[in-house]
């Protein structure tokens, strides 16, 4: 898919230049985050059903904090692999609330985890932002990294409201040798540019050459 994309985009590139190829790099990084979650997500003819490495990992990671008796919120940026992870715990008959932007009735899902009923509540990103007073977990985990710190921190906060009487674990699953790994050292340096090329924002016009290189560069060992 790295290469499929790079292709793609060098040859927008050499059509329309940088600055009028955001399109295409949004789409690029889209489907390079989208692979390092589940492969199954990428919308493409190239696409082939391979194993996810981060989802078979998240499962493993699952079971030894169940096993614990932790409480655990998990933040997938992507309804569909909220979705994916919904049928994951069902089959391996792990109790669950979620919430994503179209659920109805959130006060139950709230409640269901609150009262402890359930060790886990999938959260996906725009739903969970504010509003959320989740005391009854000991556990965060995102599954894939949040571009703007401050999202990431407003979604782990829900853990850390008024009431919080236990520490609050924070895991953050990050591809080795991905687009995940670069952006999240990206962030560090340019927080504000990393936030506008994975929201679409205007500053991704300021993308250059170089930077692109590294993005869409050949897999670390």
């Amino acid at each position: 898919m790295r290469k499929l994309v790079d292709k793609q985009v060098r040859e927008e590139i050499a059509k329309r230049g940088l600055a009028l190829s955001r399109i295409a790099v949004l789409d690029a990084l889209l489907k390079l985050r989208q692979v390092c979650c589940d492969p199954s997500l990428v919308k493409s003819k190239q696409r082939r059903q391979v194993p996810s490495a981060k989802r078979k990992f998240l499962s493993e990671l699952l079971m030894t904090l169940l096993a614990e008796g932790r409480k655990i919120l998990i933040f997938p940026q992507f309804v569909e692999m909220l979705e994916l992870l919904l049928a994951d715990l069902l089959d391996a008959g792990v109790p669950y609330a979620y919430l994503t932007g179209s659920t109805v009735n959130r006060k139950t899902q709230i409640e269901l985890f609150q009262s402890g009923e359930v060790p886990v509540f999938l959260i996906s990103l725009k739903a969970g932002g504010v509003g959320l007073n989740l005391t009854a977990a000991d556990t965060v985990i995102h599954y894939d990294p949040w571009w703007n710190p401050a999202a990431e921190a407003q979604a782990t906060d829900r853990a850390h409201r008024i009431g919080q009487d236990k520490p609050v674990f924070v895991h953050r699953l990050i591809a080795r040798g991905t687009v995940e790994e670069k952006i999240v050292a990206l962030q560090a340096r340019k927080a504000e540019l990393a936030d506008a090329l994975l929201s679409g924002g205007t500053r991704a016009l300021d993308l250059d050459e170089a930077l692109l290189d590294d993005l869409l560069a050949p897999l670390g060992s």
